[in-house]
């Protein structure tokens, strides 16, 4: 097998897991609590030990394998839908890298619970929005577009215009699926009040004079 292979067999794993990831952020829609509760059970499962280092070991594979294929193949790549992949697939790393890492420090040395609340304290904060906002936005979008490229380069027997919705369509959810999380962890939608240890793990960002 070769890396794109491993790439792409590493991304099912990933995907998978990503997806459920979403599903459980759009669960807050009724409610954190009920977001807290599908939370709980889903970490019955990946966050059994054997589980957990299986999906930690293909994000950190997903991520030098994505930026390697991206350096690698960067004077080669023609088309927009073969930028749009490699872009989205960039976005989606850089993410992949800041946001695995930040929940790891969270749990291992500030000891917080990783819950709704550790995403949901950046949009509550000021200032703080101006950087998540976008964060979150682009990178579930940067997913759903990722998915729709690899789905339109095996469309290849089909017609250019299913190929072009099977394109387009994933985006267009994607918009949706981002503004809504984006709305929930602003609170927007449904009433959030983030703990002060959440907050208190944010440094400030400039501090008034005495």
């Amino acid at each position: 097998m070769n890396l794109r292979t491993l790439h792409k067999t590493s991304a099912i794993i990933v995907g998978a897991f990503a997806c459920l990831h979403l599903a459980n952020h759009l669960v807050s829609l009724a409610g954190v609590q009920e977001h807290i509760a599908f939370m709980e059970r889903a970490r019955g499962i990946y966050r059994q030990p054997a589980v957990e280092a299986i999906l930690l070991f293909c994000v950190a594979f997903q991520i030098g394998s994505g930026f390697w294929l991206l350096l690698r193949g960067w004077m080669n790549r023609r088309g927009a839908v073969a930028w749009l992949q490699a872009l989205s697939g960039a976005v989606l790393a850089g993410f992949l890298l800041i946001h695995v890492g930040a929940v790891l420090y969270a749990r291992g040395v500030l000891d917080l619970d990783t819950t709704f609340y550790f995403s949901a304290a950046g949009f509550h904060i000021p200032l703080y929005p101006f950087f998540f906002v976008p964060y979150y936005f682009f990178a579930v979008l940067a997913l759903f577009t990722h998915i729709a490229c690899a789905v339109f380069w095996h469309m290849q027997s089909a017609s250019l215009r299913a190929r072009q919705l099977a394109l387009v369509l994933p985006m267009l959810v994607g918009t949706v699926v981002s503004s809504l999380l984006v709305l929930s962890l602003a609170g927007k939608i449904q009433p959030v009040e983030v703990p002060a240890k959440y907050k208190a793990s944010y440094p400030a960002l400039f501090t008034s004079s005495p």
